[in-house]
Parts: structure tokens; sequence; C-alpha cells
């Protein structure tokens, strides 16, 4: 029983590491594309749109990731609730995010 508890207590750790990674590089994609998206609109470039709307959607995704990995280590159904909750929240935006970008780049193509 005891190694059992060992690989618990090993797996809620990697989890936890992986979940802080996953975090931090959705947050710096998003706080890069958003730097990237102000200069090209300070220099008026026709894809600013665009670009922002990839790199929103890629930091999205690992935030994402990092959500579904938190289903992992919970353990009350309250939380497994909230975790859902922002899982669908996070897809919608990201659904949506691509229904822009393939709007967008339909657009570019006329």
């Amino acid at each position: 029983m005891e190694i059992l508890e060992i690989l618990e207590v090993c797996l809620k750790y990697l989890v936890e590491i992986a979940i802080l990674i996953f975090e931090y590089i959705g947050v710096t994609i998003i706080i890069v594309s958003g730097i990237r998206g102000c200069f090209n609109y300070i220099r008026r470039s026709p894809d600013t749109k665009l670009i922002l709307a990839k790199g929103l959607a890629m930091g999205l995704e690992f935030k994402m990731g990092s959500e579904i990995l938190r289903t992992v280590v919970v353990r009350e159904w309250a939380e497994i609730g909230t975790v859902a909750g922002i899982i669908i929240l996070r897809a919608a935006l990201t659904f949506l995010i691509h229904w822009e970008i393939k709007q967008e780049e339909s657009g570019h193509e006329i």
C-alpha cells in the first residue's frame, strides 16, 4: 500500500508542475501576442486582427491543457464542476477565436 501512496504523491507533484508550466506558457504567448498586436496596430498592419487572434487562440490552448490536467488531481465534485466550467468557457472562447480567424482569412482572400 505504501508504494501506491508514493506513486500518487509523485503523480500529484508531476501534474502540479505541468499545470504551472502550461499556465506560464499560455500567459506568455498571450502577453507576447498582445504586444505584437499593439505594434502592428500602431503600424496600421492589415493583419493585426488575424495575428492577435492566432496568438490568443494558441495561448488559450495551453491554458485549456492546464485545466484538463487539473482534473487529474481534483478530489471533490464541486472542484470538478468548477474545472469543467472553466474548460467549457475556454473551449467556447477558443472556438469563437478560431471562427473569427477563418472569417478574417476568408476576407483576405477576396
